[in-house]
């Protein structure tokens, strides 16, 4: 439990936004290794939030965005008495960010058929509007949490 990760120290914050955030999720998105394709993504979905949200600057919406999808409560399996039960807990901040950032590349993912800068933006946009795929999962794992709140004394 609680291991932490090299990225943490040595993440850089991106070149064009100087967000610590938007640098975490780069390296996220990127495969292979190939950071200036990954960046490239990114900063082409953030130019297309541009051109239809013109109210408010496109890092904006995409650390709201993040800031949305993060869960405050999660179900974990725990083992009492031969049964398991999913006891509610509560989610500490690494890991709200993470399955924040996993979730919203996780629903990027699952649509196919247009260019990987476009389905990006529109996620974080959905996102950002509180819907979206990503959003839905959040809501799901809290309507499980809130399903069986009558677990949690066996929270540890």
């Amino acid at each position: 439990m609680g291991r932490i990760t090299a990225s943490r120290k040595s993440l850089t914050p991106d070149p064009r936004h100087e967000s610590m955030l938007a640098s975490k999720f780069i390296n996220c998105l990127m495969h292979d290794g190939k950071k200036s394709t990954a960046q490239a993504v990114f900063y082409d979905a953030l130019d297309v939030i541009r051109k239809r949200i013109n109210d408010v600057e496109p890092i904006d919406v995409f650390t709201q965005a993040v800031e949305n999808v993060k869960p405050a409560i999660e179900v974990r399996s725990k083992r009492v008495g031969g049964a398991a039960y999913q006891v509610p807990m509560q989610v500490n901040r690494p890991r709200q960010q993470s399955l924040a950032i996993r979730w919203i590349l996780m629903a990027v993912r699952e649509k196919k058929g247009r260019a990987t800068h476009e389905k990006l933006a529109e996620e974080l946009m959905a996102a950002y509007k509180k819907e979206g795929v990503a959003m839905s999962r959040r809501d799901n794992v809290h309507r499980m949490a809130d399903a069986n709140k009558a677990f949690a004394h066996f929270a540890w």
